[in-house]
C-alpha cells in the first residue's frame, strides 16, 4: 500500500469530483462549478496532474455496443512468488488486450483478472492460448458475469 496521499482541499475536491463527473468541461465551467476563477482552478489541475493526482484523462466505452459481450471475473494462483515469476507474469498479463483489469490480492486467489471478450468460445480461446501457457500459474477459476449492477469510474472523494 502506498501512503504518498497528497492533502486536497475543498476546491481541489470539488475540481476533482468535476473531472470525473465530465472531464471535457472547459476550465472555465469548471472554475463557475466549483467557485473559483478560471487561473487559479487551472492551476490547481496543473499541480494535480504534476503530482500524479490526475494520471491522465480517458473515455468510457460501452463494452457490449463494441462487440465484447463475456466479461469474466478469473481467480490465478502462480506455484512460486519469486520475483522472477511475479514480474513474468504481471508482464505477460500487461501484455494481453483482453484482461482488462488486474490486482493482486489476498485470499484465494493471487490475481484477480477481469476479462472482456466477445463470446465464450474467445474465453476459451483466451484461457488455452494465454492463461494456461504462462509459466507458474497452478490454478484457473473463472466466473461468468451475468450483468453489471454497478460500475463506478469515479472515486468517492
Amino acid at each position: 500500500m502506498n501512503n504518498d496521499s497528497i492533502s486536497l482541499d475543498g476546491h481541489s475536491r470539488k475540481i476533482l469530483f468535476e473531472l470525473q463527473r465530465d472531464a471535457r468541461q472547459t476550465v472555465q465551467q469548471i472554475a463557475k462549478a466549483v467557485g473559483l476563477s478560471a487561473t487559479p482552478c487551472w492551476r490547481r489541475i496543473k499541480e494535480m496532474e504534476e503530482a500524479g493526482v490526475i494520471r491522465r484523462y480517458t473515455v468510457v466505452v460501452d463494452a457490449e455496443k463494441v462487440g465484447l459481450h463475456i466479461s469474466a471475473v478469473t481467480e490465478v494462483n502462480i506455484d512460486r512468488h519469486s520475483e522472477a515469476q511475479v514480474r513474468a507474469f504481471e508482464e505477460a498479463v500487461a501484455a494481453s488486450p483482453h484482461i482488462v483489469r488486474c490486482v493482486a490480492a489476498t485470499g484465494q486467489a493471487d490475481y484477480i483478472l477481469t476479462v472482456l471478450v466477445p463470446d465464450i468460445k474467445h474465453y476459451e480461446q483466451f484461457l488455452h492460448a494465454t492463461l494456461f501457457q504462462l509459466s507458474g500459474v497452478t490454478h484457473v477459476r473463472s466466473a461468468i458475469v451475468l450483468r453489471e449492477v454497478k460500475a463506478a469510474a469515479s472515486l468517492p472523494i
